[in-house]
């Protein structure tokens, strides 16, 4: 029997790409609330409190010896949430500016595989009577869809924290296990491997066409993701090349009634409205740089989630992935949606999702040191040019030690070669846009962030919609400000 606590070939890939690269394989988030900031020891407490929930947050990696298996997850006797739970402040005039400054040079440190693989910044001192919790986990230990599940653990739904009935949770590190017995573990599921496959014989036997159907359709969906990454590569693009392990970080707060209404007017989906978003602003980056953009169509990895109902919550990845096209030649926004919108049809019915996510099932197969140099060779291969992720948030207000989170704003890492990555999140009517991008190699990507919030506008203008959003005035703000205070005083 397979051991819970092994990671997933898929898992164990985020591993090997930081290895020997300077990409940083954390996600991340930035969320800004309004109120006075909690102190340090009020939210060490308050994540003890829920820590409980998530066991895998008091964990650490424990590799296998001769790469025989892939790591496993122990509990670290030395666990130490003061590490985790990290304390600072901006300076004066301490704006949204100086959060992005901050939020990039804590993107472009590596979280210490030695510890548990997260942290949470808790950062005091945000102009507007706010403050700002900047949180990284490592993709190995999350992926974006479960790491919505466990930010709604972590935070409460309504301002009064929900009571616990009970004490906090006593914790005991298990033992931590000896070489022998993570070599030994190893060596014994690898010999369960054939009776894993005895059993899918027996079911093939039992139910022999619909097996075969099944096969057939992965067949047909890996052949559709083969020919997608290997027959059409990504062209050239100021956006692949050597990056280095120092981040900027941007952001912008996008109005998600805004989306719909553009979906609704001019058809396709939300994630077809935020993609051509996207494309027409790197269409007008690329213009500005003196690039030739007629007839370009650079690729987008949209990470597409395979995780079922009853497994969310669960930790680890359960994504596969889909290269769609960004028509970034064609500056006229209706069109643009609407090719964005036809293709991504097309790409749906083809099954390339499902093909991505029986190759990850087959990885599962592979040894560690043949996962490690598929990883490398993934780094070389040029399959798209950068990652555009689109996840869906809560709709609800979510809060912390009382204090309502504001806005969402999230983060995808880079990998080698790729310097710029988009990361999209909705959240109680937002849609927050994150941007990750190399420190030298993009040196303009406010205004890449600037060439998306034009890049809405006309698309806004061309569905015929108005902002739907209204800004509160400055007395609401001081108003709501105020009581925030006086409930947490």
């Amino acid at each position: 029997m397979a051991n819970p606590d092994r990671l997933s070939a898929l898992d164990s890939a985020f591993l090997h790409l930081e290895d020997n690269s300077s990409a940083h394989m954390h996600v991340a988030s930035v969320m800004v609330f309004q109120g006075t900031a909690p102190t340090a020891q009020e939210l060490v407490d308050h994540v003890l409190s829920r820590l409980h929930l998530v066991p895998r947050y008091r964990q650490r990696l424990a590799h296998v010896p001769l790469q025989q298996g892939r790591p496993i997850w122990v509990d670290d006797p030395y666990f130490n949430p003061r590490y985790h739970v990290r304390h600072t402040a901006l300076p004066k005039p301490a704006d949204e500016q100086a959060l992005k400054r901050l939020a990039g040079r804590l993107f472009s440190q590596r979280l210490d595989r030695s510890k548990p693989l997260w942290e949470i910044w808790l950062v005091e001192r945000l102009v507007g009577g706010r403050f700002a919790l900047i949180a990284k986990t490592h993709h190995a230990l999350v992926d974006g869809i479960s790491g919505v599940d466990i930010t709604t653990v972590l935070f409460d739904a309504a301002p009064e924290p929900a009571p616990t009935g009970q004490p906090p949770v006593p914790w005991t590190a298990k033992p931590l296990p000896g070489q022998a017995k993570l070599l030994g573990e190893a060596l014994r599921e690898r010999m369960t491997v054939p009776a894993e496959m005895g059993r899918g014989a027996r079911a093939l036997l039992r139910a022999p066409r619909r097996a075969v159907t099944q096969v057939l359709e992965g067949l047909v969906s890996v052949g559709a993701t083969a020919i997608a990454g290997i027959n059409a590569p990504a062209p050239d693009s100021p956006f692949n090349v050597d990056i280095g392990p120092h981040r900027r970080y941007t952001f912008h707060d996008a109005d998600l009634a805004e989306f719909k209404a553009i979906k609704d007017s001019l058809g396709g989906t939300l994630n077809d409205v935020v993609l051509t978003a996207v494309s027409l602003a790197l269409g007008r980056y690329l213009r500005d740089r003196g690039t030739d953009t007629e007839g370009l169509e650079l690729k987008a990895m949209v990470p597409v989630s395979v995780r079922a109902e009853s497994q969310r919550g669960a930790l680890g990845n359960q994504v596969a992935a889909m290269w769609a096209p960004l028509p970034v030649g064609v500056r006229n926004p209706a069109e643009c949606l609407h090719q964005v919108s036809a293709a991504m049809a097309d790409l749906k019915k083809s099954g390339q999702a499902v093909g991505a996510q029986v190759l990850t099932n087959l990885a599962g197969f592979a040894p560690p040191t043949i996962l490690s140099q598929a990883a490398r060779l993934q780094a070389r291969q040029r399959f798209f040019n950068l990652v555009v992720t689109n996840v869906p948030g809560p709709q609800f207000p979510l809060y912390v030690l009382g204090r309502r989170l504001q806005v969402l704003y999230p983060v995808v890492p880079l990998a080698r070669r790729q310097a710029l990555g988009i990361a999209v999140m909705s959240y109680d009517g937002h849609l927050g846009f994150g941007l990750l991008g190399d420190y030298d190699a993009l040196p303009e990507l406010e205004a890449i962030a600037q060439n998306l919030k034009s890049a809405i506008g006309s698309l806004a203008r061309a569905a015929g919609v108005r902002s739907v959003r209204k800004r509160p005035s400055k007395r609401a703000v001081a108003s709501r400000t105020n009581s925030a205070r006086a409930r947490v005083n």
